[in-house]
Order: structure tokens, then sequence, then C-alpha cells
């Protein structure tokens, strides 16, 4: 029969074997004998969940398999143009066709022809004309199993395509609350910067003329006794104004006044020293720095929640320098100890606030701080969400969510680890470990 006869025959066999408007299993016949096609066509033509294809030209198959995209392919393994166990080869070989199952038809039932068929990746074997049921079973078996690993493979495409959104997403959250509190802490640094910047002039001036205030105060008093010494009897209208200013108190407690002066000038600068150990703004490479330096700038910035009845515990150990972004280390002792201050001043009736400060050296290499509170404790059920971005146990307008998640952060870009565990009267514990130094 001519080739344009045979594909006649084929446009037929497919037109009126759709019976289906939702097939489930799409058959592709290669074998050179038109009346096989007719044969099988005629076995199939009573299921209405198959569609039938059929070609007698093996050098067409590969393209009408990628066109068609059977779920089963029956194949001759003796045909006149190619050799059918070379045509398995091919659609083994083509990454359209690969996973399709593929059942051999063979005149002869031979046991080596069968192996090497079998060896190429072929799913089954049958000597033609198999039985109807057989035929009909097996290809919806194969049809089901191929039609089950490809919804399998789907899901498992949709589940990693999910997970890569999901990882783009938790990369997103990150990337914005990254830049939120970078943008937080640059405001914050800069105004602290800028305050302690002003203060620090006018604090130095009067710091700096204190010492000479005194001399001269003291300088003026020995005058005034020197007076008293060469004239002891003064006029009645300058002794009338020494009992007025009551001169000997005034002499006994100007010093004293002038002492203090000093203390709280001082004081001041150490405040001024101390928001610029905080802010660290002329740092942004990384420095070998004392860690106490940095907790106790955090604890004298937070010195007006201390006064409302926390104790602080500071057990320090002789720590090196250790190398980091100082600013960035003081903002994680800042949010750890924020969250222990609001968990103690949350419970009006609980006496005896403490939190207690811990460092010491774990090896030659690592340095650990240890923060812990005598609170209610952190419930297990939340100890996982803690580090997860925007998560807060605090009310609405009184926690952003955001604070331990830029702790651990920081932490993890200074090859740091932080972990949370329980204090030993049942409060929260978080511990840092940092290396001493960075190795690139």
């Amino acid at each position: 029969m001519p080739p344009e006869i045979v594909t006649k025959s084929l446009e037929a066999f497919s037109e009126s074997t759709i019976l289906s408007p939702a097939p489930q299993i799409v058959v592709l016949l290669i074998d050179d004998q038109i009346i096989i096609g007719e044969a099988i066509r005629r076995m199939l033509a009573s299921e209405p969940d198959v569609i039938f294809h059929y070609c007698n030209d093996a050098e067409q198959a590969i393209h009408l398999a990628e066109e068609v995209a059977p779920t089963v392919i029956l194949q001759d393994l003796v045909m006149p143009n190619i050799d059918g166990l070379m045509l398995v080869r091919q659609f083994r070989s083509n990454p359209i066709t690969c996973n399709i199952p593929l059942i051999v038809l063979s005149t002869k039932d031979e046991p080596k022809v069968k192996a090497e068929a079998f060896a190429l990746g072929i799913n089954d074997y049958l000597v033609k004309l198999p039985d109807k049921i057989e035929l009909v079973a097996r290809l919806r078996y194969h049809s089901r199993a191929y039609l089950n690993h490809q919804a399998q493979t789907a899901a498992l495409t949709a589940q990693a395509q999910t997970q890569k959104l999901e990882q783009a997403l938790q990369e997103l959250r990150k990337t914005q609350s990254q830049l939120i509190q970078t943008e937080k802490m640059s405001s914050l640094g800069q105004m602290v910067a800028g305050v302690a910047h002003e203060i620090n002039n006018p604090v130095n001036f009067i710091y700096g003329n204190l010492k000479h205030i005194e001399n001269y105060i003291q300088e003026l008093l020995d005058l005034v006794h020197l007076y008293q010494a060469e004239y002891p009897q003064p006029s009645t209208k300058i002794q009338s104004y020494i009992e007025t200013i009551d001169l000997d108190f005034v002499a006994q407690d100007l010093p004293k006044t002038l002492s203090s002066m000093k203390i709280g000038a001082d004081r001041i600068r150490q405040i001024v020293l101390s928001l610029r150990n905080f802010s660290r703004l002329d740092q942004a490479e990384m420095k070998r720095v004392n860690l106490h330096e940095g907790i106790d700038s955090t604890l004298l910035i937070l010195n007006h929640r201390i006064k409302q009845g926390i104790t602080i515990i500071k057990s320090y150990y002789d720590l090196p320098l250790v190398e980091c972004y100082p600013a960035q280390l003081n903002q994680v002792f800042m949010n750890i100890l924020n969250n222990a201050m609001d968990a103690l001043l949350e419970d009006s009736d609980k006496a005896n606030k403490q939190i207690t400060i811990q460092t010491e050296l774990t090896n030659s290499h690592q340095v650990q701080v240890r923060i812990q509170d005598n609170g209610c404790g952190i419930p297990l059920e939340i100890k996982n969400k803690l580090f997860d971005p925007f998560f807060t146990t605090k009310p609405v307008g009184q926690g952003t969510g955001l604070g331990l998640a830029i702790c651990y952060q920081i932490v993890e870009k200074h090859q740091g680890e932080i972990e949370i565990g329980s204090g030993p009267e049942g409060g929260a514990e978080f511990i840092i470990r940092l290396p001493v130094q960075h190795f690139s």
C-alpha cells in the first residue's frame, strides 16, 4: 500500500477511536504491517479511555511520538527500514520519550532477543497478536504507572519550586528586616554620635576649667583667712556681713560643691564616651575591641531602666580583644538586655529582679557571653520562632519582631552562634559564642 494511503488510514484510525473527550491512555503503535495496526485498533476501539495512534514508518516514529505524547508505545521488533532494537535505543536516548513505557511486539518468543530488548530498557514483551484482555490490561498498567510517575515528578518539581519560593521569601524578609534595622541603627547611631559630639565640647570646656576655679577659690579663701589673721577685729559692717553670709559655712561648703560639680562633669564625660563607644560610626571595619566595654556602655545607656529595681550581676573573665564590628555587637547586647528588662519589669509582683552577665573564654579561639534573667522564662512552643523576622510576643505597637532576628544575623555575620536556654531560676538565658579572630 502506498504511503499516502497509510497516512489516510492512520487519520481514520485516530478519528474513529477518540471516544472520550479526556482520554487517559494514549497508545502509539509502530508496525510496518497495516493489518496488525487495524487488528489492534479493533481490539481497543471499545475502550473509552484509550486513544490510538498508528505509524507504519519507523523512521517517523520518534517525530510522531514527540507530537502525540503517548502514555505507552507498542513497537514491532522486526521492520524493514530499521532494526527494532535500534529504534528502542533511539526512544531511550531521546529526552522526550526516554521514560515512556515501551512494549515490544514480536512473532517469536525468543529468550535471547527478549533479554537484549529488556537490557536496552523496554518495559514489556508480547507475542503478536496478543490476547485482547491481556493487551488492554498491560496497556492500562504501564500507562497508569507512567502517568503516576509523571504526576509524582510534577509534584516533586512543584515542591522544589515551592521550596525555592519559600527560600526566596525568607531571603526577602531577611533583607527587609536588615534594611529596616540598618536604617534604624544608622539614624540612631547618627543621632547618638551627634548628641555626644554636641555635649562633649562644652563638657570638656567646663571640666577643663574646674581645676582653675578650684585653685582660684582656694586662693580667695586663703586671702580671707589671712585678712582674719591680720585684722581679727573687723568693722561692725564687715562683721555683720560675715554673719549674714555665714562665712565659715561657705568656706567649708564651697570646696565640697566644687568637688560635686567635678564629679558630675566627669560623669557626663563618661556618658558621652559610652555613647560614642556604643555608636562607633567611625568603625565600619572590623576592630579588635574589649567586649566588656561594649557591655558596660550598653548598661550605662540602659541605666534609667536598671534604676527601676533591677540588679545587674557581672562576672567577667579576663577576655582577649575580640575582632568584631563593635557597634553591631553593642546592638546585640542592647536588644537582649532590653528584652530581659521588659520581662522583669512587666512582672510587678516579682521581688529581687536580677540580670546576670557572664563572660568566659571557652577555648583559645572562642569567647562566650551569657545573659540570664530570673523572670518567667520563655514558653517552649515559641522558642523556635524567637529568631524569625517580625515574630513578637509583645502587644501591637510595642515590638517590631526585629530585635532578636537582627541579633541572630549579626552573630551569624561574625561567624558565631547564639542559642536560647533556661536560667538557673527558670528565667531566660541567651548564650553568644564568638570567635576571637576571623579567618577569611
